[in-house]
């Protein structure tokens, strides 16, 4: 995986851990090896930004665009929900920050959007046209909304409210996990959720991500939908390879 020095590189902001790496946007893949540091407590912007200059001071030949996935809504670099990271992200203009703190150009989305954004371009949706809904289903569930290659950012799909209830309470990974469900009762769920969907927006198609999705076999064959659904491809290179993507089109 040769390096070059115009390459984006990818940075994957997350609760525990903040991951890097340049990205070969030919493969769609890392350029080089990816590097691993633990998110600081508490993750404030600025604390994070001092580890966004640590990681690409380790690929010092690597000069391009700078993509950063961050857990919340993005709209024109500034951070507009903050639900699982420092309330101190609410407003912050991220964008900004880590441009000026690390003196690259830098360009900050949405982790879902990144995640989804790679898979239409590189993974289980490539070459599809009309409208992909990407889900990764875990803790909540992230959803991305890509048509005809173009990315409709923020759309936040884990969070209709589906016969009373938040669709991400009932049906995301941890709803099962903490429930105890069985595969067949969770795919129940799962069905209404992405049923809901369909009636919402006719999609093409369905991609399932998060970690859950290498358990694909175990409960995309038992829901009942309309829509084809696939698991997803690249799985944990997702965040890093959408992020340096979005910043290598100037922010989407």
């Amino acid at each position: 995986m040769a390096q070059t020095a115009q390459q984006p590189f990818g940075i994957d902001f997350g609760g525990t851990g903040i991951k890097g790496a340049p990205v070969d946007l030919a493969a769609g893949d890392f350029a080089a090896e990816r590097v691993r540091i633990k998110t600081p407590d508490p993750s404030t912007p600025d604390r994070v930004a001092k580890v966004f200059v640590e990681l690409l001071a380790q690929f010092p030949d690597c000069t391009g665009a700078v993509g950063v996935t961050v857990p919340g809504v993005v709209r024109h670099g500034v951070v507009r929900s903050a639900a699982n990271i420092d309330d101190s992200w609410l407003g912050t203009d991220a964008d900004r920050l880590f441009t000026e703190a690390t003196g690259r150009e830098v360009h900050v989305v949405n982790d879902a959007d990144a995640a989804g954004f790679a898979e239409v371009r590189y993974g289980a949706a490539k070459g599809r046209s009309g409208l992909v809904i990407v889900t990764t289903l875990g803790t909540g569930i992230g959803s991305a909304m890509v048509h005809d290659g173009v990315l409709v950012p923020n759309s936040e799909l884990g969070h209709l409210e589906i016969e009373g209830h938040d669709a991400e309470s009932r049906a995301a990974n941890s709803a099962r996990e903490r429930e105890d469900l069985s595969w067949e009762h969770w795919a129940k769920r799962l069905t209404t959720y992405y049923r809901t969907l369909e009636k919402l927006f006719s999609p093409e198609l369905f991609v399932v991500g998060g970690g859950v999705s290498k358990s694909s076999a175990e409960f995309l064959p038992l829901l009942d939908l309309d829509t084809e659904i696939v698991p997803a491809a690249l799985r944990n290179k997702a965040g890093v390879v959408g992020a340096a993507l979005y910043a290598s089109e100037g922010g989407g």
